[in-house]
Parts: C-alpha cells; structure tokens; sequence
C-alpha cells in the first residue's frame, strides 16, 4: 500500500472539484463539498490547513466514497 501524499486543504479541494464536488459552503476554515450521483450523495469537509494531517486526509476520502487507490489517482 502506497503512503499518502501529504497535500494542502486547496490542493484536496482542487483534486475533488476536478472529479466532480462542488463547493457548498464555508464556515471558517472549513469548506464543505458535495457531490450528488444516482446512488448516492457524498458530503465531505475539507479543513483550510497548509498541511492536512493523514489521519483528516483518511476521513476526507472515505467521505467522498473514495479508496486510498483511486485517490491517488486522481493526483
């Protein structure tokens, strides 16, 4: 299993807008994106930080319904 980038809280956003999440709101330092497909509706909070810790970065992706593989792919 591969490590996990250690990436910014506007390097997350730009990787999930790309793949579909729109920016819903803000409150903060928190962004909250959401992602509506046919099976399901995927709401996900992203912290502003410069560094986001892995442990928050785990917790963002299965939010977003993603797996630490397809993640990295989208880098």
């Amino acid at each position: 299993m591969q490590k996990l980038p250690r990436l910014s809280g506007k390097e997350v956003i730009t990787l999930l807008k790309k793949d579909g999440f729109e920016q819903r709101r803000q409150k903060g330092s928190h962004v909250i994106l959401k992602k509506s497909t046919p099976e399901k509706t995927f709401i996900t909070v992203v912290p502003l930080h410069q560094e986001i810790d892995r442990g928050t970065l785990l917790e963002i992706i299965r939010q977003a319904g993603y797996t630490r593989e397809s993640f990295t792919k989208l880098l």
